[in-house]
């Protein structure tokens, strides 16, 4: 068996996204952040483990979303502070002023084992019998069906 090469994971490039997404229509981008030791975001608003960040062009300075960590200057209290939060820890990016964005999964717990591969759950179409299996083809001559999920 070939080993395939590891393939990047889509969460940085989907925070991109929405973050563009944001400021083409005039929304203001916020990050919801599971904060750990690696997670650098002063403490003081920190809650219940979370934090969540304008990370607007307006609010921030030196922004850098890449592939790995978002890093940015912002003011808290009217006290500059360097932000660094690994993209792993991201957990949703959504619009303030509607709620649009999107959520990831959580992070997992740290330990010696490797961790459980994160499982998104997938909707069950009614004529599918799993998700793992292909769809039956279409009546409309090969055009795909989505469902909404909420």
């Amino acid at each position: 068996m070939i080993n395939a090469p590891e393939i990047s994971s889509t969460r940085p490039y989907l925070i991109r996204a929405l973050h563009e997404w944001c400021g083409d229509n005039g929304f203001t981008p916020y990050v919801a952040v599971s904060v750990d030791e690696g997670v650098q975001v002063p403490r003081e608003f920190v809650k219940n483990g979370e934090i969540v960040l304008n990370v607007s062009l307006d609010a921030t300075s030196n922004l850098r979303l890449g592939n790995d960590f978002i890093e940015f200057k912002a003011r808290f209290g009217g006290v500059p502070r360097d932000i660094l939060v690994p993209v792993g820890r991201v957990l949703a990016i959504y619009a303030r002023e509607n709620g649009q964005g999107m959520a990831f999964p959580g992070p997992q717990p740290s330990s010696t084992a490797a961790p459980a591969p994160t499982r998104v759950p997938l909707s069950v179409l009614p004529n599918q019998e799993s998700p793992t299996e292909p769809p039956p083809p279409s009546p409309g001559g090969g055009k795909f069906t989505l469902k909404r999920v909420k």
